[in-house]
C-alpha cells in the first residue's frame, strides 16, 4: 500500500482524490473506509432479502440489535484490522477497542436505521468515520440498497459516487425541507421536542423523520434536505455525516450555537443560514439540560 505521506493534493478542491505523477489515486485511508462500507453494505443487502432469517433482539429502552448488525460490524472491523491492525475502533456493538496507535480512531455505525431495516423499510446506510488527532478526517455513509456512496476527506470536499455535493444556498427557513429524528430514547425531552418541531413547522414546507440519522445528513450535504436536526444521537450517529455536511460547505452546531455536539448528541446542521436560523428558533425553547 502507499504511504499516505507521499501523496499530493491536487489542484482541483473538492475531490477525494490525490495525485501522484500525474495518475490520480484515493486516499489510502478513504479507500479503506470505502472498501469496509460497500463490504458490509452487501452483508446487510444480502440479509435483507430475507428477514424471516434475522434474529433481533432489545438492547434498551426502543433499541433494537440484530445478527446482521454485528455481521457487518464485524466485516467492516476485519477489512480495517487487515490495513491498519494497531488503530482504534468505536462502534455501536462491539464499544472501544484501543489500539496502539490510538492517534487513530475509526467512528463506525454498522446499520444506521435497525428499526427500518427490521420492519422492511429500505432506509438505512453504513457509516464509517475515521478521526486522527481529534479531528475526523475520512467520512464515508453507504445506502446498500440505492448503492449510493457518500464520501468526503477534510479539505477535500464531498462526494456522492464521482459527483460534488454542495449545501443548498438557502437563506430562511420559507420553503424548506427539513430532517428530524424524535427522542425515542430521551423522551424525557418530548415536551420540549415538539414545541421545538411546531416553531420550525411553522416556516418550513415540511419535515421528514425516516429513521435514519447518517442519511439524513448525507442528503443534506447531497442538498435534498435543507436543515437537520436531533436530540442525543451518539458519535458513530453523526461522525461520518458532520464531515460531509463542512466539506459541503455546511455548518454542524449544538442547540446552542456551539460546539458541545459531540458530548451532548444534540445536532443541528444544514447550510450557514439555514442552521443559524434553526438555532435562533429552538434557542428560546430549550430546556436546561438541552442547552448544555
Amino acid at each position: 500500500m502507499l504511504d499516505s505521506r507521499a501523496y499530493c493534493r491536487g489542484p482541483t478542491r473538492g475531490t477525494a482524490f490525490f495525485y501522484i505523477l500525474g495518475y490520480r489515486f484515493m486516499h489510502p485511508m478513504l479507500n479503506i473506509a470505502v472498501r469496509a462500507a460497500r463490504t458490509a453494505g452487501n452483508v446487510i443487502a444480502r440479509a435483507f432479502e430475507d428477514l424471516d432469517k434475522v434474529e433481533a433482539e432489545q438492547k434498551g429502552l426502543n433499541d433494537f440489535v440484530t445478527n446482521v448488525d454485528r455481521d457487518a460490524e464485524n466485516a467492516i472491523i476485519a477489512t480495517i484490522r487487515k490495513a491498519y491492525p494497531d488503530h482504534t475502533i468505536i462502534s455501536e456493538e462491539c464499544g472501544t477497542q484501543t489500539g496502539a496507535h490510538d492517534e487513530f480512531r475509526w467512528i463506525i455505525d454498522p446499520l444506521d436505521g435497525t428499526t427500518n431495516f427490521m420492519r422492511g423499510i429500505p432506509h438505512f446506510a453504513v457509516s464509517i468515520a475515521l478521526q486522527i488527532n481529534g479531528k475526523v478526517e475520512h467520512g464515508v455513509i453507504y445506502d446498500p440498497l440505492q448503492n449510493e456512496l457518500f464520501s468526503a476527506s477534510r479539505g477535500a470536499g464531498a462526494q456522492l459516487d464521482n459527483r460534488r455535493l454542495r449545501i443548498q444556498p438557502k437563506r430562511d427557513l420559507n420553503g424548506t425541507l427539513l430532517a428530524t429524528g424524535f427522542p425515542f430514547k430521551a423522551r424525557q425531552h418530548t415536551e420540549t421536542y415538539f414545541e421545538i418541531f411546531n416553531a420550525l413547522f411553522a416556516d418550513a414546507a415540511d419535515v421528514r423523520r425516516a429513521g435514519s440519522a447518517a442519511l439524513d445528513l448525507a442528503y443534506v450535504a447531497a442538498g435534498r434536505l435543507d436543515g437537520f436536526w436531533e436530540i442525543g444521537l451518539k458519535p458513530w450517529d453523526f461522525a461520518a455525516g458532520e464531515l460531509l455536511i463542512r466539506e459541503a460547505g455546511g455548518l454542524v452546531s449544538d442547540f446552542t450555537g456551539g460546539h458541545n455536539h459531540m458530548t451532548s448528541g444534540n445536532i443541528v446542521a444544514g447550510g450557514p443560514k439555514i442552521t443559524a436560523n434553526i438555532v435562533s428558533k429552538m434557542r428560546p425553547l430549550l430546556s436546561d439540560a438541552l442547552k448544555r
